[in-house]
């Protein structure tokens, strides 16, 4: 099929991995359009994945500098459009997670606060204290490897992936450990097996 028979669709993405092709050789007029043609797959990619619209503009530059950390691994042999739905995909992934983190930790709800009248009481306090003394001990009883990725990926709230690259461990030994670390921690406080 010659390019002026070829769908549309088809052409752009053959540019584009034209463009992250030459890229790679050094090309930085071709580097500039891919990036600016991939923002567009970027927001797709991550409006699939349930990205809020207001935290598009997160993903797509995160997707930007991880395209910029890895884009030697690009083979030009293949989609470049897939190879970067995949990355979107992953960041995508990362910032509904962190989302949730942060959600799953914050009120907004006025009658909440209207139901704990009490909560900058100094028996409330010393209440908090208490249990974030005992939280801090039972991460600190945990086995190293443990430890690190409960701290690391759990309270830090970093990715995987720059959790694998700074320790130098896979990200599924860093999954196990972070599993296991959450069920001890479960246990303790809550008696679950």
């Amino acid at each position: 099929m010659s390019d002026a028979a070829a769908p549309v669709g088809d052409t752009q993405e053959r540019q584009r991995a034209a463009w992250m092709a030459a890229a790679q050789g050094g090309d930085r007029r071709a580097y500039e359009r891919v990036l600016a043609a991939s923002v567009p797959l970027i927001r797709v990619a991550a409006r699939r994945q349930g990205v809020a619209v207001d935290q598009l503009d997160d993903v797509v530059q995160e997707t930007l500098l991880t395209v910029h950390r890895v884009r030697h691994t690009y083979d030009p042999a293949r989609s470049y459009d897939a190879w970067l739905s995949a990355l979107a995909g992953r960041r995508a992934i990362d910032a509904l997670r962190s989302q949730g983190r942060r959600g799953s930790r914050e009120v907004h709800d006025e009658h909440a606060y209207d139901m704990h009248p009490d909560a900058d009481d100094a028996t409330a306090a010393a209440e908090r204290d208490q249990e974030a003394q005992r939280l801090h001990d039972a991460i600190a009883s945990l086995p190293p490897g443990q430890r690190e990725a409960i701290e690391q990926l759990g309270l830090k709230e970093r990715s995987l992936s720059e959790v694998s690259a700074e320790t130098g461990r896979q990200t599924g030994a860093l999954k196990v450990n972070l599993h296991r670390a959450l069920k001890a921690l479960r246990a303790r406080f809550h008696g679950e097996p």
